[in-house]
């Protein structure tokens, strides 16, 4: 398989699988990834769903989710958050998306207003974490907490969507694709066992299938 042809067979794979976690339609992912794809490397970039305050409140939450550490960047390096401003400006984004979004954003500053008399955005990383740590964990999380459950849920896996459509992502869980092997030595014995199946039989089947 050719580097070209396994970009693109990660990319619709990429596609099929953020398009069944976010509940959105395959072209409409496919034109989001094209657009995410055609930024510049350090292009300033003007939002067209996200206001200010909503945008810089997005790019510091994906860090949150997926932190820049020793093997790949954060969220913001991987551009997740103009993956979500393009997929949610689309023609073909629903109005309960935006909604979602928006209302989870503004929940975010309310519980922060009412804890520390500020936004989310200008609160400490401690009080943020504070926040999270209480709707990060649905089956721990009050009662209460359920709006913001709701919405962290849905925005990490956004999140983790926009992060693993991109070659960063890949790159992060070590995707190696069709690429031979030479120091393979088989099944190992303790697999075979649990099959049922001893490495006799293993060369048979082999055998008859060439």
């Amino acid at each position: 398989m050719s580097d070209i042809n396994r970009r693109d067979a990660l990319k619709a794979f990429a596609v099929i699988s953020v398009a069944n976690v976010l509940d959105v339609g395959a072209p409409q992912l496919e034109r989001t990834i094209r657009a995410v794809e055609s930024l510049e490397p350090g292009q300033l970039y003007t939002p067209k769903f996200f206001n200010r305050h909503e945008w810089q409140t997005v790019r510091l939450l994906v860090d949150y989710v997926i932190p820049r550490d020793a093997r790949s960047g954060s969220a913001t390096d991987a551009k997740v958050p103009e993956f979500m401003d393009f997929l949610l400006a689309d023609k073909d984004a629903s109005d309960a998306s935006k909604l979602s979004m928006r209302g989870g954003l503004a929940w975010l500053d309310n519980e922060s207003r009412s804890r520390f008399t500020r936004t989310f955005l200008n609160a400490s990383d401690s009080q943020r974490r504070q926040i999270l740590d209480d709707i990060a964990w649905p089956k721990k999380a009050r009662p209460e907490m359920s709006h913001g459950v709701a919405f962290f849920t849905r925005f990490r896996d956004f999140t983790a969507s926009g992060f693993f459509s991109t070659a960063m992502g890949w790159r992060d869980v070590q995707y190696i694709g069709n690429v031979f092997n030479p120091s393979w030595n088989g099944c190992p014995t303790a697999a075979m066992e649990k099959l049922g199946v001893s490495q006799d039989l293993m060369n048979v089947r082999v055998s008859s299938n060439k």
